[in-house]
């Protein structure tokens, strides 16, 4: 059967999808998931005029975790922080603290505003709250693969508690964000296959032009 693609776009394809494959092990390891937190995103929601962005590294081969955090216009001053694991569907829901207890190691205690970056070892029993590893295999490696899996099924969030909401006054659930460089290589295979249309229909299946 005749090919129905110029050889040349077919090559262009293959050769930007193998940049894909070879580029992605690059920072495979290292997963990034972003949440804008917002009063109206918690459960049951409130009228908080706070609002804030997290950002979460897990490199599931160092076994750490950075969480990086910024807020402002908070009701309340700030009680504590955590990453909440897992709801029973995404996006919804709530669900016990997974991570450090009473609060994030070294968050921002008692104001309206303020910015956070600490990287957790997840090999140490004093990243996780006592009750999510005990529910989760008993071991580190267990709570942290299971915390992995709930931020990758979107039911992983993070809030922030305070004086005027006790149970959390913005929260945010986390979504994993493309790598850039993945992100540029789709766009070039995706430009590659408009490419291919194109010629296509300038062209009949017997490769002969169309009338």
């Amino acid at each position: 059967m005749k090919n129905l693609l110029p050889n040349h776009i077919i090559k262009g394809v293959l050769l930007s999808a193998s940049l894909l494959f070879l580029c992605n092990p690059v920072r495979a390891n290292t997963i990034h998931f972003h949440a804008d937190l917002f009063g109206s995103a918690e459960s049951p929601a409130n009228i908080s005029p706070g609002t804030g962005l997290a950002d979460v590294y897990f490199d599931d081969v160092a076994q750490t975790m950075e969480v990086v955090v910024s807020f402002s216009g908070l009701l309340g001053t700030t009680t504590a922080s955590h990453i909440h694991a897992a709801t029973a569907s995404p996006n919804t829901g709530t669900a016990g603290v997974a991570t450090t207890t009473p609060t994030f190691t070294g968050f921002p205690s008692g104001v309206t505003s303020g910015a956070y970056d600490h990287i957790f070892d997840m090999t140490l029993a004093s990243s996780f709250n006592p009750a999510y590893v005990t529910s989760h295999g008993g071991t580190t490696a267990s709570a942290s693969a299971a915390l992995e899996s709930a931020l990758l099924a979107n039911e992983a969030y993070l809030n922030i508690h305070s004086t005027a909401y006790t149970g959390g006054e913005i929260r945010g659930f986390l979504h994993a964000v493309p790598d850039a460089a993945s992100t540029v290589l789709l766009l070039i295979v995706a430009l590659a296959g408009i490419g291919c249309f194109g010629r296509l229909k300038k062209t009949n299946v017997l490769g002969q032009p169309s009338a």
